[in-house]
């Protein structure tokens, strides 16, 4: 396997889990910290931890997300790299390149004649 599909595999699986903890978020409140019972403060875990972990979740996965997103474009070759450049490469056979004649004072008289 290589390492594109490795990052990518992993950056896969980091989106995925940071959609979950977003989606079971409620702007208002509520979402998995309210299915634990409603308003009582002794419920399994407590509301207050609860949030808090899924608030910490969603900003830890966040910068795992950014940071593989980071070290995968820095790591991963490009194709075409100024290395792998054909016109770098020092046996590389050179085309000669044809110039256009450079127009003269003669010519300007002439198009202008012309008219």
């Amino acid at each position: 396997m290589g390492q594109f599909t490795i990052f990518l595999i992993l950056i896969v699986i980091v989106a995925f889990l940071l959609i979950v903890v977003i989606m079971v978020q409620n702007p208002k409140g509520g979402g998995l910290s309210s299915s634990f019972g409603g308003g009582g403060t002794q419920q399994l875990g407590g509301v207050k931890k609860t949030t808090d972990f899924l608030d910490k979740s969603t900003w830890t996965l966040g910068a795992i997300l950014v940071a593989l997103i980071l070290v995968s474009s820095l790591s991963i070759p490009r194709a075409g790299v100024a290395g792998d450049s054909k016109a770098l490469d020092e046996n590389a056979t050179t085309l000669p390149v044809e110039t256009a004649p450079t127009p003269t004072a003669d010519d300007a008289t002439k198009l202008i004649d012309d008219k």
